[in-house]
């Protein structure tokens, strides 16, 4: 699948702005994002959401993401 990286995210992927990576849930999809990028981390630390068909999920890692699904990392945006 092609997941999109938000500009702030580019940096911990060696800048690219999308990526191609296979992974049946968002928990399988950021382990392996870290793998291949080490720099990722420091990014999850902080908080990611990620938007699969606009729907954004920031805590339900066991979310399945269906084949042909427009996926896209964010940095989370706290409220108050």
């Amino acid at each position: 699948m092609q997941v999109s990286l938000n500009g702030a995210l580019r940096a911990g992927a060696n800048g690219a702005e999308s990526i191609e990576i296979e992974a049946a849930t968002i928990r399988e999809l950021l382990t392996k994002l870290v793998e291949r990028y080490p720099d990722m981390q420091d990014h999850m630390d902080r908080g990611i959401a990620v938007a699969i068909d606009g729907v954004i999920y920031r805590d339900d890692w066991t979310q399945k993401i269906p084949a042909g699904a427009e996926v896209f990392l964010m940095p989370r945006i706290e409220g108050g």
